[in-house]
C-alpha cells in the first residue's frame, strides 16, 4: 500500500478504536432475503426471481439457480440492465433504478448468482463468463432486445465478457469503475487464492468492515450510507452468509482471470462509458500494484474503439453511491448522445 493509501486507513482505524462510530454486532441476524430493498424515499421495489436452465446446463449444475431482480417502468422504450460489484447487490444502485425509471427507460437490476436474494450455489463457477450467461439468460427470458449494460466493478468484467462474447447483442455498456482492465500476473493470480478465504470473511471484525467498506470505496462517506455497513454486520450469523462468502471467494479467483477480456476488448462493438472516482482506492490493487485508476482506465479507453473516458473528481471506487449526482449526470449525457432505439 503506498503512504499516500495507507495514513488514510490508520486514522479511520484509530476513529473506529475510539468508539466515534455505531456498532452493529449486538443487532439481531438479519438474512439477505430480510434486506430491504426500496427507492430512497423508502418504497419497496417489486422483487422477483426467474430460473437459470440454460446457465444450469451450460455450467452442468446439480439444480436450476433462481437469480432475484428488480424491474421498473416495464413499458420504458429502452432497457437499462445494472449489474452490481464484488460483495454487493442490486441495492448498491439505490441512487440509480428510481432516477433513470423517471427518466423514461425500462430499469432492471439483477443479483447475480451468489449475491444479494439469488441462489448460491456452490457448483456455480463464478467466473466472469458465467455471470454474463447468467445475465444475458435473464435479459432473453425478458424479451428485452439490445440492452444497455450498466456494471459496477465487477458488474463492469461481467458486462464486458457480455459484449465480447455476443458483439451484436449489448446496444450500449456503461462501465463503472470497471474490473477487467488491471493486468495480473500468474503469481498475483495465485496470491489472490491464498489471501482471501471463506473462513477470512466470516471472521472480519465490525471495525475492519467499516474500513472495507467506508475507506475504501467512499471518498465522500455520509452517514446515509449505513446501511452498508448494518446490513453486512448483521448479516454474517446467517445460515445462507457460508454460501455467500465461498461465492465471495471463487468469485474474486475469476476476477483475476481477466485476460480474456483485456485480450478481447477490439471485439466489443457497443458504445462505451466509462466513468470512475478518481479517488478509487481499490483499482488498481494497492497492495500488489499502487499507482493512479486513471492510467487503468485508459488503457480500456483505449482498447474499446469510440468509448468516453469520464473521471469524478473526490469519488471514491463505488462512485454511484458516492457521487451519485455527478455520476448519474455523465450517464443521462452519453445515453442521451446514443443512437435512437430501432
Amino acid at each position: 500500500m503506498t503512504t499516500s493509501r495507507a495514513v488514510p486507513a490508520l486514522l479511520l482505524a484509530a476513529v473506529l478504536a475510539s468508539g466515534c462510530v455505531r456498532s452493529y454486532r449486538s443487532q439481531p441476524p438479519l438474512d439477505f432475503q430480510d434486506f430491504p430493498y426500496t427507492s430512497l424515499e423508502g418504497q419497496p421495489w417489486p422483487l422477483q426471481r426467474v430460473p437459470l436452465p440454460k446457465t444450469a446446463e451450460a455450467y452442468q449444475l446439480a439444480s436450476v439457480p433462481q437469480v432475484a431482480y428488480v424491474e421498473l417502468n416495464p413499458q420504458g422504450a429502452r432497457t437499462l440492465v445494472f449489474i452490481h460489484g464484488l460483495g454487493s447487490y442490486l441495492k448498491f444502485w439505490r441512487y440509480q433504478l428510481d432516477a433513470f425509471a423517471q427518466q423514461g427507460y425500462r430499469v432492471v437490476a439483477v443479483d447475480l448468482p451468489g449475491y444479494g436474494k439469488s441462489d448460491k450455489p456452490a457448483t456455480f463457477p463464478y467466473t466472469m463468463e458465467a455471470m454474463a450467461d447468467a445475465v444475458r439468460e435473464l435479459v432473453q427470458t425478458l424479451g428485452v432486445e439490445r440492452p444497455i449494460l450498466v456494471g459496477h466493478s465487477m458488474g463492469g468484467q461481467t458486462a464486458l465478457s457480455y459484449a465480447i462474447r455476443y458483439p451484436e447483442e449489448p446496444a450500449a455498456l456503461v462501465l463503472t469503475s470497471p474490473a477487467g482492465f488491471e493486468k495480473f500476473s500468474d503469481k498475483e493470480k495465485r496470491w489472490f487464492r491464498r489471501s482471501l478465504t471463506s473462513a477470512f470473511i466470516k471472521s472480519s471484525p465490525e471495525y475492519n468492515l467499516w474500513g472495507s467498506v467506508r475507506q475504501s470505496n467512499f471518498a465522500r462517506w455520509r452517514p446515509e450510507l449505513e446501511w452498508l455497513i448494518e446490513e453486512r454486520v448483521r448479516v454474517v450469523n446467517t445460515p445462507a452468509f457460508d454460501a455467500y462468502a465461498y461465492a465471495n471467494v471463487r468469485t474474486v479467483d475469476g476476477l483475476a482471470h481477466n485476460d480474456f477480456v483485456r485480450d478481447n476488448l477490439g471485439r466489443v462493438q457497443a458504445p462505451a462509458l466509462i466513468v470512475f472516482g478518481e479517488d478509487d482506492r481499490l483499482i488498481p490493487n494497492p497492495f500488489l500494484h499502487g499507482g493512479w485508476t486513471r492510467d487503468i482506465m485508459a488503457y480500456g479507453h483505449a482498447g474499446l474503439r469510440g468509448s468516453s473516458l469520464v473521471g469524478l473528481a473526490r469519488c471514491g471506487h463505488s462512485v454511484q453511491l458516492d457521487c451519485p449526482q455527478e455520476y448519474n449526470a455523465a450517464v443521462s449525457t452519453f445515453l442521451g448522445a446514443l443512437a435512437p432505439a430501432p
